[in-house]
């Protein structure tokens, strides 16, 4: 029964719930219009793979060197610790030694999967982003070994899996949701305004609004059709 009174109420109040719906529609279509490409608004982005071990002299022996590859994953494991770092950005600056690429502007997070590890890099412009990468694969190669005295002075081997792509970063979720959210939005001020005016409307439209009152029903006629 309650969904028939709800059913009923929207088919007699459709235009309050589709007016605000309309309106947020009109003014999603707008903000898309007018907005810039997703490329400028989100920046590029870029990611640099590669594997990293110390430099060992091995002895000749018989054995599957398992110990020489969790090696390599605990340095791979470090280094990530390491790039998370300020010191792993204050190299990359020190590097480019350029004031004009804005460091401010750039993102950098690290993983790694066992002895495989990543460096992600975020920036608004691509050129700028493409020396940083550059620079983030010289400092990640060459200045290891001041951070870690472990490695003895002598920097670990690394290897660069995959040279970076720039490539347009995706915009972010909010921007990507807020069409959803504002037509979300306009979908509940319309049945707030449809079912208000329900309750604020004394007419009588259908015989259960007689039986709220108390008024037994006899009988009723048909709408005759058109």
């Amino acid at each position: 029964m309650e969904l028939t009174v709800l059913a009923r109420v929207l088919f007699r109040r459709w235009w309050l719930v589709a007016a605000p719906v309309a309106l947020s529609g009109a003014l999603v279509i707008a903000g898309l219009i007018a907005a810039e490409p997703a490329t400028s608004a989100a920046g590029f982005s870029a990611q640099i793979r590669y594997s990293a071990a110390q430099e060992l002299i091995l002895p000749q022996r018989d054995g599957d060197y398992q110990d020489v590859w969790l090696a390599s994953e605990l340095t791979v494991n470090a280094f990530t610790d390491w790039v998370r770092s300020g010191s792993f950005r204050d190299e990359i600056v020190e590097w480019l030694a350029d004031p004009a690429i804005d460091m401010a502007r750039l993102g950098i997070a690290a993983d790694n999967a066992r002895s495989i590890g990543v460096i992600y890099l975020g920036h608004s412009n691509a050129e700028s982003l493409q020396s940083i990468a550059e620079a983030a694969t010289a400092v990640l190669g060459s200045r290891n070994q001041t951070y870690f005295p472990q490695l003895g002075g002598q920097p670990a081997q690394v290897t660069i899996l995959d040279q970076p792509v720039i490539a347009p970063a995706p915009p972010p979720l909010t921007n990507r949701l807020a069409p959803v959210l504002r037509l979300g939005l306009g979908l509940f001020i319309g049945l707030v305004l449809a079912y208000l005016a329900e309750y604020l409307d004394l007419r009588i439209h259908h015989k259960d609004d007689l039986q709220k009152l108390g008024i037994s029903v006899l009988g009723a006629i048909p709408r005759h059709p058109r």
